[in-house]
Order: C-alpha cells, then structure tokens, then sequence
C-alpha cells in the first residue's frame, strides 16, 4: 500500500511536472496518498438543474444551470480585459464572466450549443452573474447524476486552470490506476466488524464520489472515527505508558495539618463539589502513581481551597507544595489568602517571584532546600534550576493554558521522584475538546459556587443606551464599589472600527471626575502595569480602564461593574472569563456587553447567549460551535498537537466518544502496544472491555500510530 499512496502525484494521469507543484504549493498535495485524503469540503447534487429564475437572495451556494451562450464579448484591454458571455436558460439571462485564460475559453464555447454551467451566482444591482463557472457540453444520452464533491481551489490555482472539475478528474484517475486495489485497511478488522463501519477503500470512494446521501453519511462516519480512534490511541497511549513508567509519592495519610484546618479553621463549609474534587485528588495520591489532574472551575467557585488542602495532604506526609501562578498580582494574591488559612495551623508559606529580593530569595533558597517552608507560591521563578526542593509533593500550576509543557516539565524534574501535579484552570472547556488537547490529564470539574454568591447580572447595551449604563455606573461608585471598562485594542484601528483604550480612558476621567482611574494594557512595562493594577487592589483607583490582561490576574471582591466595550470582538469563552472578575463579593454585581446598534442577527444571537446563562460550560460548548477549536480562547498555547482533517471536535463528539471507548478497550486487550515494561491502567467500573486483536490486527493499529504521528509533537518529552 505505502508503495502506491506514497507515488510522487506528478505520475497520475493528468498531472505532470508543472501541475504537481502548483498542487504541492497551494495545497500540500504530493503524493497520491494527499490527493486520496483530499476530501471534498461539500457535495451538490448533480442531478437537480435550477433555472434562473429560482434564484434568490445574496448567498447562494454553488448551483448547476442548463442552456445555451447567446452572445459573448470582451471588454477592457492588457491584463484587466475580460470576457463576458450571456447565458440563456429559454426563459432567463445571466452573464458570465472570466477574468483568465481569456483567448482559450472564448475558443472553446460557441453560441447555441446545449451546455451546462456550474458555479455560486452572484447578485448585483438586482441581476444574477457567475464568476469563473465551470462549463461543459449537455448531453442528454448522459445526464448527470449523483452527486459530485466540490473541492479547493485557490485563486492560484484557477489563475493556472484549476477548477473543482479537474481536480474531479485527477481523483477519477487515482481510482482507475491498478494500484488503487492495492490499498490495504487502516483499522483493525475486529473495529470494522464490531462497529459497522464501511470498509476504508469504499469508504474513500464514497468521500469523493458518493451513490447517495446514505453512503455519504456512513462514508463520513467511518473517516471521522479513523481519524479521532488513532488521535484517541495516540493520547492513551501515551498516558498509559507515564502512568506505568513514572511513580509519584504515596500519601497514606490524612494528617495533623489537614485535620486542623478542616475541622477548626476552614471559614467556611466546602460545596458538594469541592469534597467530590478532593476524595478524587485524594485518591490519585494513594496509588504511588504521579497524579496529573486537571481542575476545571468557574471564578470563584473555590479551586484555590481545594489546591491549598490538597497541599495539606503533602504536607501532612512529610512533602513540600507549590503554587506557580501567570503573573505576578496573582501569586501575590494566592500568598495573602494562603498566609491566612496557613498561620492558625503552623504551616509555613513563603512567596517567590522575579522581583523578590536578593538578599530574601537566598532566604528562600535555603529554607525550601532544608524542607523549612512547607508552601511556596510563586510565578515562573520557581522552575529556575536555583530553587531546590527538599521533597517536592505537589505542585499545583494555575492557569494551565499560561504554562507551555516544557516549562511544566522542569517543575516535574525537580526531584528524584515525580511530584504529584494538580493544574487548575477558570476557562471552562468543553468536554469533547478536554479530551483531546488535556487527554494526558484526568479531569475534575467543581461545577457549583459557594452558597452566598449571586449571579452576575448580565446586560446587552448599545450606544444608544450609554446614559443608561453612566447611571449604573455612577450609583455603584457612590455605594462604593469598584468598576471595570474593558477595550479590545490599545490603538485606534479605523479599519475595525473600535474605541481606542486612550478615547475610552479620557471619556471615563470626564464622566466621573470625582474618582480615580487607572489605565492598563499590554504594551506597558511590568513595573507599570503592576503598579496600576495594584491601584485598583488597594481600592485607591475605583475604575479600571483596561484591556484584556486583566482576564487572568486580578481579584478585588469589591468590583461590581464589567463593562466590556466592542464585545461583538469577544469569544463567548473569554467574555466568560471576564465576567468573573466581577461577582467575587456577596453584593449583586453586573457585567454590561457594549455592541454595535447595527450589527448582524447572528452577532446579536451569539451575544444573548451570555445574558442566559452563566453556566461557563454551556458557553464553551457554544462558543467551540461558533469558533472552532483551534481558536478557543485560553484552551491551548500553541494549537491542536495534531490535524484533524475529517472529523469536528465541536459536532462530533459522540463519535469521538465511541472512537475514545474502542481505543481504550483496544490498548488494554492488547499490552504489545505500548512500551516494553509499560501495563494498561486499571479498568474502573463501566469500562469497556478489552478488545484483543489478532498480531496481523495489532500490526496496523502499531504501523498507523507511528505514521500518523511521527512528526507531531513529542509527548514524551513532558515526562
């Protein structure tokens, strides 16, 4: 099979030399294997003819016409000349217009000759036209019927005499070629059988060239759950074989420490969820295994209570904890409310970051090394080669997506034995995407708020409405409470149309002269914006003009307002995200979403989901929906560690639900997958059964995983 997938695609029929670079540069195709798994981005239906005069509205897809050319005529001259040819359906015109290769198609078509066009109508001043239609000749021995794939083509490529229907026909060729029927299966015949899926040479048949809707869809089904099985074994794998390669320290007991917090110091009782959370953590750190669990939560629903009890768990046996934060507010912040749970029990906590001082950090250095402090809190200081551990237990990495895998790997090497690694994050991310970009992590959810706190008020306003939203403003300022103003850019940019931070920054001090504003942004110096932000902590700045640096970073419980202007720029997910900088506090808090009067229905619908609901899960599914999920805001540092060609992480999550199940099943009925030494996890209840494959079987789950993933990131470098 590798023999003829991998032939260089200027071999194909059709091809040659010239045209396979233009598909190497423009679409990466070079080789047949490229081109075969170049799957159509949408399929019309052949068979079904329009006329023009059923054409309506200003978005129509790609549509099929039958008639005849009744005139043509070129205008312009040099390299803006064109050619225009009116198209007649009997009842109808439309013009069609070509911009290249000008002499050869006013060559090809003739006047009153049948033939059939192909292309998106466009309309303009009330008339419909079509921009490089594809055209060929009607015969009526030959209708055409079935459906046919549309594919790709850049504007490039048409400049080059590319059309979907070429491409067409260089797939035509790759399945005629002899060598077509050497194409051998990719996934294991006991999944085929077992899952029903069509057979991988119909099945890629089918993707290009499908009998009906029916035989799309299964066609479609069984290429998406390929895609996502392999993704799924890759990141199993990998998991499996950490989880036996890498111990962690047992922590067997629950000590002195935890004990005296929890029954005589805790302010408060803990929600359902955190104890479900902690029985979980608790659990992981009873194997001997490294735990490496991810900690979901919404702002303010007490992940930091559960990161300093579990650091508790390490102290209580004889373990160090640490604390790493983005920024440096932020571990200052976790300092003081450490400082304050730890001092009545006796546990010491220190902080460490960039600008702690010399003569304090070699303090710190020493005590850490000799096992004096029990607790550090710090930013990216504490994975310097200089900090030395005594027993590092636990390290607990806030706001995970701020962190890249190497950086969390040198914290892992700080000792002889793995320390146990509890990452915490407020972004809410979709289950189906958890799975996959934290597929290495097992996932905790503290899905319920500390009883007391309300719900943030949410509001969609819009210039017109800004008296409405100063009053608010002003009543809140006067109760004496703290407001934030968030803009999208630093600068003007006139071609996006937005406020300026330094517009909305003058309008603030004018509006509200009689209190403090502070003004932040990316572009300052650390020194600066640190001291600004603290302004606004001390409560001696009251209105914080800013931009989105202040999603991670900042906690004043008495701010109560969140104005966040051009949200129609926003995510839902990072709006989200801003949100829960206000509601921190008992009072009722608001967060008002500033859009543009004129702007599209969808836009609007997109922005009424965030004043339904404050479920930060719903929004993140929602948003994935809208954005994709390679552009979620806060979820990833640098992309997906793989491509997904097929299959959709925001609509396919039952199939990668299934694709997940069999992996798992497959990996643990099948020890010679994984690495020499290496042992599948235990099953828990409700775990698929193993599925044991035949060595033929295990050889193609091997060989697929190491093509498909030979230059993807390296996951076991973050061990």
């Amino acid at each position: 099979m590798a023999g003829f997938l991998d032939t260089d695609i200027k071999f194909l029929k059709g091809v040659g030399a010239t045209r396979a670079k233009t598909l190497a540069s423009e679409l990466e195709i070079a080789t047949f294997r490229d081109l075969l798994f170049n799957f159509p981005f949408r399929h019309i239906d052949r068979s079904r003819f329009y006329t023009i005069g059923e054409l309506c509205g200003d978005d129509l897809p790609a549509l099929q016409i039958k008639g005849r050319f009744i005139s043509f005529s070129k205008e312009g001259e040099g390299v803006k000349q064109r050619l225009s040819g009116i198209f007649s359906d009997g009842r109808k015109l439309m013009e069609c217009v070509w911009f290249s290769k000008i002499q050869y198609i006013a060559g090809s078509l003739k006047t009153g000759v049948d033939y059939v066009i192909f292309g998106k109508p466009n309309l303009f001043r009330n008339a419909y036209s079509m921009v490089h239609p594809e055209v060929e000749a009607y015969d009526p021995s030959k209708p055409p019927t079935g459906f046919r794939g549309v594919y790709s083509v850049t504007e490039t490529m048409r400049k080059k005499g590319f059309t979907t229907r070429l491409m067409q026909n260089l797939v035509s060729n790759l399945f005629a070629n002899t060598g077509y029927a050497t194409i051998e299966e990719t996934l294991p015949e006991e999944i085929v059988r077992g899952c029903s899926l069509m057979p991988l040479r119909d099945a890629l048949r089918q993707m290009h060239f499908p009998d009906n809707a029916h035989a799309l869809r299964k066609a479609t089904e069984r290429m998406k759950f390929e895609e996502l099985f392999y993704v799924e074994a890759h990141i199993l794998r990998f998991s499996m074989e950490r989880g036996s390669r890498i111990p962690g320290y047992v922590f067997r007991t629950i000590g002195e420490k935890f004990n005296g917090f929890y029954f005589n110091v805790l302010p408060f009782e803990l929600t359902g969820a955190q104890k479900r959370v902690l029985k979980e953590i608790r659990a992981d750190m009873k194997t001997g295994r490294q735990m490496n669990r991810l900690l979901q939560g919404d702002v303010g629903s007490g992940k930091t209570m559960v990161a300093f009890m579990s650091m508790l768990m390490a102290v209580d046996n004889g373990c160090q904890g640490a604390l790493m934060a983005p920024t440096e507010i932020l571990a200052t912040q976790h300092y003081e409310t450490l400082c304050g749970w730890a001092a009545p029990i006796g546990v010491r906590v220190e902080l460490l970051t960039g600008s702690t001082r010399a003569a304090k950090r070699k303090e710190i250095h020493a005590a850490l090394e000799s096992g004096d402090i029990d607790i550090i809190v710090g930013t990216h200081a504490l994975i310097e080669d200089t900090v030395v551990f005594r027993r590092l237990g636990l390290a607990v990495i806030d706001e995970q997506h701020r962190f890249g895998v190497a950086q969390r790997a040198r914290m892992w090497r700080k000792n002889s034995v793995a320390p146990h690694v509890l990452v915490m994050t407020a972004t809410p991310i979709p289950r189906t995407l958890a799975m996959t970009v934290y597929g290495d992590l097992e996932v905790s959810v503290i899905d319920e708020l500390p009883p007391g706190r309300k719900p943030v008020t949410t509001l969609l306003r819009y210039d017109t409405n800004r008296h409405e939203v100063d009053r608010l403003i002003g009543s809140q300022l006067r109760e004496g409470r703290q407001v934030y103003i968030v803009y999208p850019l630093i600068e003007e940019n006139e071609k996006l149309e937005l406020k300026s931070l330094e517009e909305g920054y003058k309008r603030t001090c004018e509006t509200f002269p009689s209190y403090r504003v502070c003004f932040v942004h990316g572009g300052m110096k650390p020194a600066e914006k640190d001291h600004q932000m603290d302004l606004f902590v001390r409560g001696e700045a009251r209105i914080m003009v800013a931009t989105t640096v202040i999603e991670v970073g900042v906690n004043v419980p008495n701010a109560s307002v969140m104005v966040i202007e051009n949200a129609e720029r926003f995510g839902l997910s990072q709006l989200h995200q801003l949100r829960g900088r206000v509601g921190r506090g008992a009072d009722q808090s608001y967060c008002i979403l500033m859009g543009k009067v004129k702007a599209a229905a969808e836009t609007k619908k997109r922005l009424s989901i965030m004043t339904e609901t404050t479920d930060g899960f719903l929004i993140s599914e929602a948003d994935m929906k809208i954005r994709g999920p390679g552009d979620m805001e806060g979820t990833q540092q640098s992309g997906l560690a793989f491509n997904l060609h097929v299959a959709d992480l925001a609509r396919d999550g039952q199939i990668l639900s299934k694709a997940r199940e069999v992996a798992l099943s497959v990996l643990r009925g099948n020890p010679g997958l994984l690495a020499p030494g290496c042992t599948a996890t235990e099953a828990s209840p409700g775990d698929p059964s193993p599925i044991p494959l035949t060595a033929r079987s295990a050889a193609v789950v091997a060989s697929e995983l190491r093509v498909r993933f030979a230059r993807s990131e390296d996951w076991s470098r973050i061990s």
